[in-house]
């Protein structure tokens, strides 16, 4: 683990400096408050510092006021002061600024120890709350199976762009897309030759779409895009390019790369702001429909008509 040393006297610092590097922590050491701010505000920055309470300039208090107020880099950052200022509200002071351990001069390298190992643990534990949370939050978002938004928040998306398309007068375009086939493929590969494909096909759209699109799993076969900023000539022509890169490329997850393909129906709110989601996406299911109804393997699309957005 990474550790930053704040010390301005060369005593402390090669004293302090030889019991970490012995105890196995990562050493970075500043002079002054401001050289500890600028290490702190790195991307890679230690989680634990050791730092003097009477620093030149700002105070090592000062700067655990910085820490607990400012931002580094979202993370948590665990102070421990040392000085030689040992009254109770001495103590307290320290705390109300955030520091979270201190530790009264001359101490015992052993306590130092404890204290440094107790930081680490406190540490740990919430790197391990903060992964948890994460899990929750991307379990409550996504699909399992495929790793896509799932209905919920592909919808979600969906609204926030027509919102984004009213406020900027720009389109939004909508697939609907179906695999075609599907029962025959779970009745002659089981359900995991299915799955299978459907993470295929997940991986496919998210190579192929924008960083700003949104692609969901919006129930059983059927996965929902969301192109903002697309017309209706853009949205048929990169749903073309999906379907292509679908349909003619072997899927490894089947015996032989046997080939896979969709249908798609497209829309487009023209004008965001006179659309909303249901009527949308009723409209791409029944444009989804008539290219089911054409042989599959294709497009057809619907158009909401050019409405003016009102100021």
């Amino acid at each position: 683990m990474k550790i930053l040393l704040v010390e301005d006297s060369p005593v402390y610092r090669h004293v302090l400096s030889g019991y970490l590097r012995e105890w196995g922590f990562d050493l970075q050491i500043a002079r002054d408050a401001i050289d500890a701010w600028e290490l702190l505000s790195l991307p890679d920055a230690p989680s634990l510092v050791l730092l003097d309470w009477i620093l030149p300039g700002v105070s090592g208090v000062e700067l655990c006021r910085s820490i607990r107020n400012g931002s580094t880099n979202e993370r948590y950052v665990y102070t421990v002061l040392l000085t030689v200022k040992n009254e109770k509200q001495d103590l307290v002071h320290a705390m109300e600024a955030g520091a979270d351990d201190f530790l009264v001069k001359p101490f015992d390298a052993a306590e130092l120890k404890a204290r440094l190992m107790a930081g680490k643990r406190i540490l740990d534990l919430h790197d391990k709350l903060v992964l948890a949370q994460e899990s929750f939050r991307f379990a409550a978002t996504h699909d399992f199976l495929t790793g896509l938004w799932n209905r919920a928040e592909i919808i979600s998306f969906l609204a926030r762009e027509l919102d984004r398309g009213e406020r900027d007068r720009k389109p939004v375009g909508i697939v609907l897309l179906d695999i075609d086939h599907f029962k025959s493929i779970n009745d002659s590969l089981g359900h995991e030759g299915g799955d299978a494909v459907l993470k295929e096909i997940g991986g496919r759209l998210k190579a192929q779409l924008r960083r700003y699109d949104g692609v969901g799993r919006y129930g059983g076969d059927e996965l929902l895009l969301v192109m903002p900023g697309c017309d209706l000539a853009t949205t048929a022509r990169r749903a073309e390019d999906i379907r292509r890169c679908i349909a003619d490329l072997p899927f490894l997850s089947l015996p032989g790369g046997n080939p896979v393909t969709v249908s798609m129906g497209i829309t487009v709110a023209q004008c965001p702001g006179a659309m909303d989601c249901e009527t949308l996406l009723h409209d791409a299911d029944l444009a989804l429909y008539r290219a089911k109804g054409k042989g599959r393997n294709c497009i057809d699309q619907t158009f909401v008509s050019n409405q003016a957005v009102s100021s």
